[in-house]
């Protein structure tokens, strides 16, 4: 019988504690969490609950200040920079609320780029992307720069670039944020359906009801603590 793969996710007693001075601020206190493969995770809360900082850590862009962090299994807190770094650029896709496409890229340059920095071949770059950029909806669209795009257009391309490296998980920080509503329900069903038909991890950090909506596991901070952790059944509302 096949051992059970590792967790993709699994934070386990983690706090993380930022200083200013004298001043301590707990964001996060004993965090213990676990994702497992084709997820479709929301990390809600209010401001200041923690959501963004757990996200953080799991994209390893920062370090907790105790307890353990692991990716696919991996002890963050044991790999070196340029491991941390090979990781972010190989394992995790990130979508941010403000896009964070170069200015002077084109839809397909900047959907392709962490593919490039990976060393993938130009024909399969194309394929890859040009595919992607269809199933986002931007088809035709692959020559126009950022700001030739709406937000939400945007947006998607930022989707594209997250998932075209086929990360382990797809990490995406209140991506809905700077939408109006009609915009985000397409996103959020756009990325539900990548969920669904390609098995893609996703873990949100969000305030917003419509994320809450499509998730399929509701994991509800409060205080820098889980407070709730819902799964919930297909068909229902959050």
């Amino acid at each position: 019988m096949e051992a059970e793969a590792p967790p993709i996710v699994a934070l386990e007693g983690v706090t993380r504690v930022y200083k200013t001075g004298d001043i301590e601020t707990h964001a996060l206190r004993g965090l213990d969490l676990t994702v497992r493969q084709g997820e479709f995770v929301a990390i809600w809360g209010p401001s200041g609950s923690g959501k963004s900082t757990a996200l953080n850590l799991i994209g390893a862009l920062d370090t907790p200040t105790a307890g353990t962090v692991r990716l696919e299994g991996r002890d963050l807190s044991r790999l070196s920079q340029g491991q941390l770094s090979g990781l972010r650029r190989d394992r995790i896709g990130f979508v941010f609320q403000a896009y964070n496409l170069i200015p002077v890229l084109s839809a397909f340059e900047n959907a392709e780029s962490v593919m490039a920095l990976q060393g993938v071949p130009p024909a399969e770059r194309r394929e890859t992307v040009m595919r992607l950029l269809a199933e986002v909806g931007l088809a035709g669209m692959e020559h126009r720069r950022p700001h030739e795009l709406s937000g939400g257009q945007q947006q998607r391309v930022a989707v594209a670039r997250a998932i075209a490296s086929s990360p382990a998980v797809v990490l995406a920080d209140e991506p809905t944020a700077n939408l109006d509503s009609e915009t985000s329900e397409k996103l959020l069903d756009m990325m539900a359906r990548l969920n669904q038909e390609h098995g893609v991890t996703f873990i949100f950090s969000t305030h917003d009801p419509r994320v809450l909506r499509h998730a399929r596991r509701l994991v509800g901070l409060v205080d820098g603590r889980v407070d709730s952790d819902v799964v919930k059944a297909p068909g229902t509302e959050a």
